[in-house]
């Protein structure tokens, strides 16, 4: 039997949790806020203190929370990027509740489709999806969009460090959230060719942290 079309879909519940001094809101239809992920917000909010003067950008934003906290306690404006709309609203609740909407702005589509050739940024924070598509199914709650990578884990990773070695300042820095260190291994060649540099990669228990520096002029 076929649905009722004239039954209105069930509202989806709005979660939220603690992330760092914020509180964050979602649904299913998101990656859930993970703990560790605040040590991506944390390292950025540390390199902007020797960044060059100029806003941050956050790549694969998802509900908005690792660049909301990173420019929580910093004077930087944010430009959020997620390609999922769900996300965006999300991003614009979180900032308005955070007391940061002023500061930010979103953009939906694609993160190689939605910048200008003219916009930099001192500090780019990505967290693309880095799961292989073919082990996908380990993850059953996780939303399929917010963790595919594609058929070896990095191609929104791929993207992440084109669009960083496009729009990062001289002396910028972007971190970049992946899987494990053989994954960094495998973009090395990628990151050479859009000048960039990996300058630190920290290890943690759910994935990897890796600092790419773009040198000062």
């Amino acid at each position: 039997m076929l649905p009722d079309a004239t039954i209105p879909p069930r509202p989806h519940d709005v979660l939220d949790r603690p992330f760092g001094s914020l509180r964050i809101s979602y649904d299913e239809r998101l990656l859930e806020p993970r703990d560790w992920t605040t040590a991506q917000s944390y390292w950025a909010a540390d390199l902007m203190g020797s960044t060059p003067e100029g806003p941050v950008l956050e790549l694969c934003a998802g509900a908005g929370h690792i660049g909301l906290l990173a420019i929580a306690t910093r004077p930087r404006d944010l430009v959020a990027v997620d390609l999922n709309p769900v996300a965006c609203g999300y991003v614009e609740r979180n900032a308005t509740a955070a007391g940061l909407a002023e500061r930010v702005q979103v953009r939906e589509g694609d993160i190689e489709g939605v910048l200008g050739a003219d916009e930099l940024f001192a500090v780019v924070i990505a967290d693309p999806p880095w799961v292989r598509r073919a082990e996908t199914s380990r993850f059953p709650e996780d939303p399929l969009l917010a963790i595919d990578g594609g058929d070896d884990g990095l191609d929104l990773a791929r993207s992440c460090v084109r669009t960083i070695g496009r729009h990062l300042l001289p002396g910028g820095s972007g971190v970049l959230q992946l899987g494990n260190r053989a994954q960094v291994t495998s973009l090395a060649d990628l990151v050479a060719e859009s000048g960039l540099q990996v300058r630190e990669t920290r290890d943690y228990e759910r994935g990897v942290l890796v600092r790419l520096d773009r040198a000062r002029s």
